[in-house]
């Protein structure tokens, strides 16, 4: 039954997802355009008003056209529709990732979570990392669509985040271990990314990267399981990029959002970061 309930939450809040990233998107243009000395109009109140998350109404992409109940059922108006808007005919971009993803990640994240789920407070701590997990979907779908990570969901998510390593701690036996282990990520991550930045005056890593990284550093909890994502984020990186790399289609110019590996190699480390660290250490002994 809890299977049933996480995969259809999942699903609804993958949806959610779709339109959050979308939303954000659109209101930065505006408000960016307004910051570089555009008069705000009445059209961009109308516009931002439509976008705004909480009291807008899901829409179109391309026509703007309000949609019925029946087009925002997950996964199957997008392939009844398939994959097209059913007012304008144009194509409707990745929906079934952000639907299916979270839902998978729902499941999996129950199946091997790494803590026991004894205790009403132990649950908190779960339906915490739920909360990053559909953050986590969001920045990715925007990274890779866009280059960004917008600090419209990075700062909400870190309030979570912080949530998160408050709950830990009064769940766990050592709450100033809990609390200093995830100091530490955070200077550990956050201080080699600000690091990267400052050097390569944004060449190498972006600002997102930055803001991120107090994310992770929160949600890994350890300095070794910080260094464990920054290396699972880089091999998972460099494999990404390999194949256009041996195709020539890529250089070592090319433009590349590091945010997605970098939630990647946080997720995992979350999951099974002892097993990794175990089976580390037991191959150098």
């Amino acid at each position: 039954m809890l299977y049933v309930l996480l995969i259809i939450t999942g699903l609804a809040l993958g949806s959610f997802v779709n339109a959050l990233v979308w939303r954000v998107y659109e209101q930065a243009k505006i408000t960016d355009q307004i910051e570089h000395g555009k008069k705000l109009t009445k059209a961009d109140k109308v516009a931002l008003e439509k976008l705004s998350i909480a009291q807008g109404r899901s829409m179109c992409l391309h026509c703007k056209h309000e949609l019925a109940p029946k087009d925002l059922i997950p996964v199957l108006s997008w392939l009844s529709l398939r994959g097209k808007c059913r007012y304008c005919g144009q194509r409707i971009p990745d929906t079934p990732v952000a639907e299916l993803l979270v839902p998978a990640l729902f499941v999996a994240s129950y199946v091997w979570w790494p803590y026991a789920l004894n205790t009403d407070l132990a649950w908190f701590v779960f339906a915490a990392w739920l909360g990053i997990i559909i953050g986590f979907v969001a920045l990715t779908l925007y990274d890779f669509r866009w280059f960004l990570l917008p600090d419209r969901i990075v700062f909400p998510l870190t309030g979570i985040g912080v949530v998160y390593v408050a709950l830990r701690a009064l769940e766990a036996s050592s709450p100033l271990q809990v609390v200093g282990g995830s100091i530490w990520a955070v200077v550990i991550l956050a201080g080699l990314f600000y690091a990267l930045f400052t050097v390569s005056n944004g060449r190498w890593i972006g600002g997102g990267d930055v803001k991120l990284a107090i994310l992770l550093g929160l949600v890994v909890g350890g300095p070794i399981e910080a260094l464990l994502v920054i290396f699972i984020s880089s091999l998972t990186g460099l494999g990404f990029m390999l194949p256009n790399l041996l195709k020539g289609e890529a250089t070592g110019k090319s433009i590349v959002p590091f945010g997605p590996f970098l939630i990647a190699g946080t997720i995992l480390v979350v999951l099974f970061g002892q097993q990794l660290i175990d089976w580390y250490l037991g191959a150098l002994i």
